[in-house]
């Protein structure tokens, strides 16, 4: 799957067709130019910004299934957390098929690839060796600094 489609996929809806039309209020023409909110989220002239792509492949060390291996996998969703908190990590999340051993991917709010490298280091799957990751500079719209914000009005509140 060619890298601009596999990133359009994963920013639209699982239930959404590559191909559907959004809906008309989502294709309203926004306000204008916002220049409080460009440089909040790091945007050049364009509304660009440069970033770091991580695909995460499967390591060489599985981890075997039982408490370690849970824990290990609850804190790579906490890290994403916290970097996501940081404003360093503005997407992230697993493909539904693993071609060629693709497990995930990171969209990193960084300028340079050892920047990257520090940050996905800090992430116990690949501490463990369980994902390697692979680092690809890429330029896209400063606008994916927003998807966590409005990510988190779509997940419901957990209920005791």
């Amino acid at each position: 799957m060619p890298l601009q489609t596999l990133l359009l996929a994963l920013l639209l809806p699982a239930s959404l067709p590559l191909a559907a039309a959004p809906p008309a209020a989502a294709m309203e023409k926004p306000a204008g130019h916002d220049a409080a909110l460009a440089a909040r989220v790091g945007a050049d002239e364009r509304g660009m910004r440069r970033y770091v792509l991580v695909i995460l492949r499967t390591g060489t060390r599985r981890m075997p299934d039982g408490p370690r291996r849970d824990a290990m996998f609850a804190g790579h969703f906490a890290n994403m957390k916290r970097l996501s908190d940081a404003g360093q990590l503005a997407l992230a999340g697993p493909f539904v098929e693993h071609p060629e051993g693709w497990r995930g991917l990171y969209v990193f709010a960084v300028d340079s690839l050892d920047e990257a490298k520090a940050l996905a280091e800090t992430d116990p799957v690949v501490v463990e060796g369980e994902m390697v990751p692979e680092y690809h500079a890429w330029y896209g719209s400063a606008a994916l600094m927003m998807i966590p914000q409005w990510h988190e009005r779509l997940v419901p509140p957990v209920e005791p």
